[in-house]
């Protein structure tokens, strides 16, 4: 879904932060959930399929030991957290959604950079997927 935020000057071609802090990407792809998102008549009656994808650079402050959950950004709740968002009404564009969950996403300090993208596959006949797709970095 995206590129690293900057290249390593390490040999392992791993990304970094700014200040060269190591980052590790934490993805959730294709999540599949019923929501009622769009402007129409139709998708304000009936809810739809919508298919989410996050892709996030974290800093990668794990210490390879510690072998415990609370060491690392738990994908769970970054699951948990798109649910809460898309089952908490109506929303107009998929547009509002996606900033919606970049922002929970970026509200963890260690996340970096969010990319979240939305896609309707059941939309529009004879296309397999239309939707958008949004970058958003720590400021």
């Amino acid at each position: 879904m995206t590129e690293p935020l900057a290249p390593s000057g390490s040999s392992s071609g791993s990304p970094s932060a700014a200040g060269g802090r190591p980052l590790r990407r934490v993805f959730v792809r294709d999540l599949e959930l019923m929501a009622s998102v769009g402007v129409y008549e139709l998708e304000k009656r009936y809810e739809q399929r919508l298919i989410i994808s996050v892709d996030l650079m974290v800093l990668d402050d794990y210490d390879a030991e510690s072998d415990s959950l609370s060491a690392v950004l738990d994908y769970g709740t970054v699951i948990a957290g798109i649910r809460a968002i898309v089952e908490s009404g109506h929303t107009n564009l998929l547009e509002t959604l996606a900033e919606r969950v970049a922002q929970r996403c970026l509200a963890d300090q260690r996340v970096m950079r969010a990319v979240v993208r939305l896609e309707k596959p059941d939309i529009v006949p004879g296309c397999r997927t239309v939707g958008i797709e949004i970058v958003r970095d720590r400021n």
